[in-house]
């Protein structure tokens, strides 16, 4: 099962399929896309994204951007999947209506995945119900209908994450600040590599963020910044044609070098010697 909504004049589209692997093909667009993947076996499903293997358990879901390579090779059960790119649904823009921003999409942390508890089954399940509907009845709202569901499922899943990712002692400004964080380190990590950087940005002092983080439980704000930084190198390496020095400059190193001994450190093995590894 396949559908989708396209508008042509304005390039938007919504997918929807109960197995991404046999269909993700067939969606007319896929280059720019966002997706929530929903195992709804009663089966462990297994994806592979930026190189890992990630493990689904039954009623888990887990969320996917343009940014990632996500890899359906080892899925063996039928996987679900929503898919809509800026111009159906424009996430940055509507921040303030669903606030999934750097928790479900765009983080730099922990790829989010999200277990259904037992007692919203039910929801979730007439949601798919609702959209399979929706689809079926193509007229001039169905667009304005599609996108309004797509939002409300969006705004259950970022409960569920808050719920289950973020520790209870953060207050909602602070996971505001958490988010907004994440999001900018996604946004910059090639041009700024200071704590400082980011703290203006947020209007916070680089003790707040420090302070805020360890209580998140979390790794550091500079860490965090290497950590995105690394793994992009670890991308381009793996997925790209790009040589070392071509992807030492894209990361804003100046010195290949020191670019190297950087990925060195944070990895245990040189950008070569990564690569060679990626290619066994």
């Amino acid at each position: 099962m396949k559908y989708e909504f396209h508008d042509a004049k304005i390039g938007s589209i919504l997918g929807f399929t109960d197995d991404i692997k046999k269909n993700e093909n067939l969606f007319s667009n896929r280059s720019s896309t966002i997706s929530i993947l929903w195992n709804r076996n009663i089966e462990t499903v297994f994806v592979e994204i930026d190189g890992l293997s990630i493990q689904l358990l039954p009623n888990q879901l887990i969320t996917t951007t343009y940014l990632q390579h996500v890899s359906y090779k080892p899925t063996q059960q039928p996987l679900t999947a929503f898919l809509f790119n800026r111009e159906f649904y424009c996430i940055n823009d509507h921040d303030a209506e669903v606030s999934c921003n750097g928790i479900l999409f765009f983080g730099t942390q922990d790829l989010p995945i999200i277990t259904i508890p037992e007692n919203q089954f039910r929801k979730f399940n007439t949601f798919y119900e609702v959209f399979l509907d929706e689809f079926s009845t193509p007229d001039r709202i169905q667009g304005d209908m599609l996108q309004m569901l797509l939002k409300r499922l969006i705004i259950m899943c970022t409960r569920l994450a808050k719920e289950q990712l973020i520790v209870k002692t953060l207050d909602n400004e602070q996971i505001d600040v958490v988010r907004k964080f994440n999001v900018l380190v996604d946004t910059h990590f090639k041009t700024k590599r200071k704590v400082s950087d980011y703290a203006d940005l947020l209007f916070k002092s680089p003790k707040t963020l420090s302070n805020l983080f360890a209580l998140y439980n979390q790794n550091s704000p500079q860490q965090i910044i290497l950590n995105r930084i690394a793994l992009e190198a670890k991308r381009l390496i793996t997925f790209s044609d790009k040589q070392n020095q071509e992807i030492a400059h894209e990361l804003g190193f100046n010195d290949p070098a020191h670019f190297s001994r950087f990925f060195k450190k944070m990895t245990g093995y040189s950008p070569s010697q990564f690569r060679e590894l990626e290619t066994v």
